[in-house]
């Protein structure tokens, strides 16, 4: 998996976790919806630029966002 795609499914993972839809992640992020849409649908090159915003969204630290087994290099592909 790739960092984007492992970053694509944490967000709906967290989305789940926190009973969040995309319209909610936006007003507690600012992230608009269509950059999350863009993100999801891997259009967008700003997931960088935006993970802290959507972190802030759901009221979490980047190190919280990152703690998930996606993310260990075994998991991960360039």
């Amino acid at each position: 998996m790739n960092l984007t795609d492992a970053v694509i499914l944490r967000i709906e993972q967290l989305c789940i976790e926190h009973n969040m839809n995309k319209y909610q992640l936006f007003k507690a992020s600012g992230v608009p919806q269509s950059t999350l849409t863009s993100i999801k649908k891997k259009r967008s090159n700003s997931v960088k630029t935006t993970l802290y915003s959507i972190c802030e969204g759901f009221g979490i630290s980047l190190e919280q966002f990152f703690n998930s087994p996606l993310f260990a290099r075994e998991n991960l592909v360039d």
